[in-house]
């Protein structure tokens, strides 16, 4: 199989050689094992000319001049803030855009890592399709490109022949999941185990901080939600929340769903679980207490709601992240267990 992952300034070039390394190691467990007489896996980093290109930080990396004869593109993402308005950069890349929009055409795959879903989508790839990216930039990622629905917990997303991945280490499980493809389980659980890289990720809700992501500036929406927050115990009463802010239920439902994109109900239920994990993560009550805590009195109901929204249960949850540091402020993915809309 022929890869090319794509360089260009700016780009993070970790997000390039690991996953260029892991399909390299793949390669030699393949052999090793006799799966394969040969290198099954032919990897080029490609540009737009043969110079060697800067990434992120000034490092140079060289390349190859890009061309069409690859069975799958990579592209890496690049450098970005959530302050940061990524048109500038996408505007200083229309060579790379318009090569990937002629490798679709071709009938190219092509998949991303973290915000190289943006050049996908300022290429036309991403419409009418579903799609991932870090959970930093999803919201910011939808807006620019309207015509797609971005899953912001989903790892891996392929529709068609477009594959988007979360961010940066997603790299090594769009690697991991080629391998699968390509050289079945034994391989790919070889090659993850010689690297520690972790099999079978689904879901980077775990790994979403709520205060970092960007602020929506809607303030109807922002009462609400605050007034939700402040009555979270307790049980959810359309009509009671209606009449706080001297609205009908219809009103209500209509402005907080313009604003945000979701019904109130659904932000609450979103806000127990924010609120569950912070507690899961810094207290040592027991499940059940959080449970109540949060305003659910059958703890089965409120772990299928956890399970859910987080992609593990609540006791999970806790072993993974107690002890962490809370920051304030079809072919080419794994199974689409993301929870996302298809239709």
């Amino acid at each position: 199989m022929r890869i090319g992952v794509l360089a260009y300034e700016n780009c993070l070039a970790a997000e390039i050689f690991v996953f260029t390394d892991l399909l390299r190691i793949a390669n030699r467990v393949a052999r090793e094992t006799g799966a394969a007489p040969t290198d099954p896996f032919r990897v080029s980093v490609i540009a737009a000319t043969a110079d060697p290109v800067p990434a992120a930080g000034g490092f140079p990396i060289g390349v190859r001049r890009w061309h069409h004869r690859f069975d799958r593109i990579v592209v890496p993402g690049f450098e970005l803030v959530p302050s940061e308005d990524p048109v500038p950069q996408l505007t200083a890349r229309r060579r790379e855009t318009a090569f990937l929009e002629s490798a679709a055409d071709r009938g190219i795959r092509i998949a991303s890592v973290c915000v190289g879903a943006f050049l996908l989508g300022e290429a036309g790839l991403l419409d009418g399709r579903r799609c991932t990216t870090s959970w930093l930039f999803a919201a910011h990622l939808g807006r620019r490109y309207p015509r797609t629905t971005v899953c912001p917990e989903a790892m891996a997303v392929t529709d068609g022949p477009i594959t988007t991945t979360a961010a940066f280490s997603a790299a090594l499980d769009l690697a991991t999941a080629l391998v699968r493809e390509h050289l079945g389980d034994e391989i790919a659980r070889a090659t993850a185990r010689i690297t520690l890289v972790a099999e079978n990720r689904t879901s980077q809700a775990p790994y979403i901080v709520d205060s970092m992501l960007p602020a929506a500036r809607a303030l109807f929406a922002d009462d609400v939600g605050a007034w939700l927050v402040e009555h979270l115990a307790e049980p959810y009463d359309l009509k009671r929340l209606a009449g706080a802010f001297h609205v009908s239920t219809r009103t209500m439902l209509r402005r907080f769903g313009a604003e945000t994109g979701q019904a109130p109900r659904d932000f609450l239920r979103r806000a127990r679980v924010r609120a569950a994990r912070n507690l899961l993560e810094t207290t040592d009550l027991s499940v059940g207490r959080i449970v109540e805590r949060v305003g659910y009195r059958d703890t089965g109901t409120f772990r299928r709601l956890f399970v859910n929204q987080v992609g593990v249960g609540p006791a999970e949850y806790r072993r993974q992240f107690r002890g962490e540091t809370t920051i304030k402020g079809g072919d080419f993915a794994p199974p689409l267990q993301d929870g996302c809309p298809t239709d």
